[in-house]
């Protein structure tokens, strides 16, 4: 009798465990849907062709507290490359080919940190009504603001330590955010009525994965460099890769 009781604790706990370990927030922006039967996958990379800006030096004079926290320093992160010029930063969506598709937005929250007076990430995108948490772990204060023109506005005061949960409801690409407090904080959140879109990484990748097969416009979208379109047509269980080439300022 005691073995089994232990047993049946055991178990519970697990799922416990389990249930908590899978509710966190921070899980990456939007995403696809599980992998249909059929599905189409799509990837590709971005890049910057020609001459790359070179980024200003951000100067935090103006508040010590951020100052002091970045031992060497800070630039702007508008055009950001590697070497071989791909491109970081470059949100990359199926623009129309959907048809009257509905999705759900997911539950689980999508994460910005206010960290040493920066926004991580400086570049977003979640689904229509997708929680937002905004974190400040900076010793400073923020008011983060975004200024859309398609949703809701607001301004919210964060102290230290604090967050605030918001979402919104159109899509919009894509919301410009600031900080009334520090003018050089600022960064951009798109919003989707779906879940095919991704933000290029360091090395300008994205996969838009679990397509359903058809005919697409596909946009990449950069906060200086503008927008990129193509038009694709892609089959059952087709694996297709695209590139975006952007021209230097």
């Amino acid at each position: 009798m005691h073995a089994k009781n232990s047993i049946s604790i055991l178990g519970v706990t697990l799922a416990v465990c389990f249930a908590i370990s899978f509710s966190t927030p921070g899980v990456r922006a939007g995403g696809p849907p599980p992998t249909a039967t059929g599905a189409a996958n799509l990837k590709g990379t971005v890049r910057l062709e020609g001459t790359v800006p070179k980024p200003k030096q951000i100067s935090m004079s103006a508040d010590p507290s951020c100052a002091k926290q970045h031992a060497s320093p800070v630039f702007t992160q508008e055009v950001m490359t590697d070497t071989k010029g791909d491109l970081q930063n470059v949100i990359v969506f199926v623009s129309e080919g959907l048809g009257d598709r509905k999705f759900d937005a997911p539950t689980q929250p999508v994460v910005v940190e206010q960290k040493g007076c920066m926004y991580t990430p400086h570049v977003l995108a979640v689904q229509a009504n997708q929680p937002l948490h905004l974190v400040n772990d900076d010793p400073t204060s923020h008011n983060i603001h975004p200024t859309p023109a398609n949703n809701r506005e607001w301004n919210k005061a964060e102290p230290p330590g604090s967050s605030v949960d918001e979402s919104f409801a159109r899509e919009e690409i894509a919301i410009p955010v600031k900080c009334n407090l520090h003018p050089w904080m600022h960064g951009y959140i798109a919003v989707f009525k779906h879940p095919y879109f991704a933000v290029t990484g360091k090395d300008g990748s994205f996969d838009l994965s679990s397509l359903p097969p058809g005919t697409y416009t596909i946009k990449a979208w950069h906060e200086k460099l503008g927008t990129s379109t193509q038009t694709i047509t892609i089959g059952t269980n087709e694996t297709k890769e695209i590139s975006f080439v952007f021209k230097g300022m």
